[in-house]
């Protein structure tokens, strides 16, 4: 009688998966480029910041001290929460019914989005100027049905300022919830109404929860952006809504206090490190965005 053969139990040792060199050679020099054109640059202004023109925390000390520049603080993070506000819930419109067009008009959809893209930020600004100005076109359409008797103030102020930046931040906001919409299964909206829900509270109940993480996505991206704005505040808020950008530029370019406009911008930086910290304690920021693994 010939015995069976044996076998191990155990499960093979599996091999540790190394790096190959060749890799850290492709990967190396993009660090390095990183390190010096990114990390540098960030470095010398916190340095500038906490030297110019003395060392120590005195710019930082002025945040605290003046009005101007709390208010141009609250002036950015103000206009930028209602940038994001407005862009996600026109974006969210806007997917949803990509989301359920037709081929052809999804394309059509897709198309009206991504052109913004290819158009100027200086451009929009002046064309949003010519049409919100006082003998512009939205007010002479207005007086011409007899709305209005005088022109509105829809320029140089910061409803002007907030339609410029919703106009070019909407196709940001779009992308992400488009992408978080594509990953809901659709089969979840049948069964919900196959169980007698309608529309509205199926939407409500399951289609908006599930794409929560696209509108996280979106209002990350669109307010971290909205930040930085430079050319439409200057363009559309004629000089009375200054946010923390052109703050910047008037600090290092005409009174040239380079410790003040650095301290700024190290203030912008630092804000949106935390708050990113922040949401990262609440979702899983590389989630967001498509990153980290299933």
């Amino acid at each position: 009688m010939v015995a069976a053969p044996a076998f191990d139990s155990a499960p093979p040792a599996v091999a540790r998966r190394r790096t190959p060199a060749s890799a850290w050679g492709l990967v190396l020099p993009l660090m390095a480029a990183l390190l010096l054109l990114y990390l540098l640059p960030l470095a010398n202004i916190l340095w500038i910041s906490v030297t110019d023109p003395a060392p120590g925390l005195g710019n930082y000390q002025r945040l605290v001290d003046s009005d101007a520049m709390q208010r141009v603080l609250w002036t950015t993070f103000r206009v930028a929460a209602w940038t994001t506000v407005c862009a996600v819930v026109l974006g969210y419109l806007v997917a949803y019914v990509m989301l359920h067009a037709s081929p052809r008009h999804r394309v059509w959809i897709t198309a009206f989005v991504l052109v913004p893209f290819w158009v100027s930020v200086l451009v929009r600004a002046f064309a949003w100027l010519t049409l919100l100005r006082s003998e512009g076109l939205v007010n002479g359409a207005l007086a011409g049905l007899g709305l209005i008797t005088e022109p509105l103030p829809l320029v140089r102020n910061e409803f002007g300022v907030l339609v410029g930046m919703v106009h070019y931040m909407v196709p940001y906001a779009v992308l992400p919830l488009y992408a978080g919409m594509k990953g809901i299964d659709p089969a979840l909206g049948a069964a919900s109404r196959s169980l007698g829900a309608g529309p509205l509270r199926t939407f409500a109940k399951v289609f908006l929860p599930l794409s929560l993480p696209g509108i996280f996505a979106a209002s990350l991206l669109v307010f971290v952006l909205s930040l930085g704005f430079l050319v439409t505040p200057a363009i559309l808020g004629g000089g009375k809504v200054v946010m923390i950008a052109e703050y910047v530029r008037l600090q290092i370019f005409q009174t040239v206090r380079w410790g003040v406009g650095t301290m700024m911008a190290s203030v912008l930086l630092l804000s949106v490190l935390l708050l990113i910290a922040m949401l990262s304690r609440v979702v899983d920021v590389r989630r967001l965005f498509g990153g980290g693994g299933a």
